[in-house]
């Protein structure tokens, strides 16, 4: 089965720095396509970013523009986001989620990371 594990999340002051993992496992990692999604308390679901399956293409939501990469690491089955110059409107739980095959559409999300930006 699909299984998508994140994790890096934690506590940051505002303007500080984490990097988020995503282990894979259960499908051909490199034949799908890949998104980080979060979710702010009373807030509904806001896709963040996205990279192609060969990892040659990302393209972000306006909010983390310039500040976060997504990137993936075929060989280790991991997808990251670099997260930097974080607001405290950046917390939330953040998953990252498979797409379906060839698709825009999102198939499976994983269980979250929490991050907190605060002072």
């Amino acid at each position: 089965e699909v299984q998508l594990v994140e994790s890096g999340g934690g506590l940051v002051q505002p303007g500080g720095s984490l990097r988020l993992s995503c282990a894979a496992s259960g499908f051909t990692f490199s034949d799908y396509a890949m998104s980080w999604v979060r979710q702010a308390p009373g807030k509904g679901l806001e896709w963040v970013s996205g990279i192609n399956s060969g990892g040659g293409y990302a393209s972000y939501a306006d909010t983390v523009k310039g500040r976060f990469t997504i990137s993936r690491d075929k060989a280790k089955n991991t997808l990251y986001l670099q997260m930097s110059s974080l607001k405290p409107d950046d917390t939330a739980v953040y998953s990252c989620v498979k797409h379906f095959y060839g698709s825009i559409w999102l198939e499976y999300w994983g269980q979250g990371t929490q991050v907190t930006v605060s002072s």
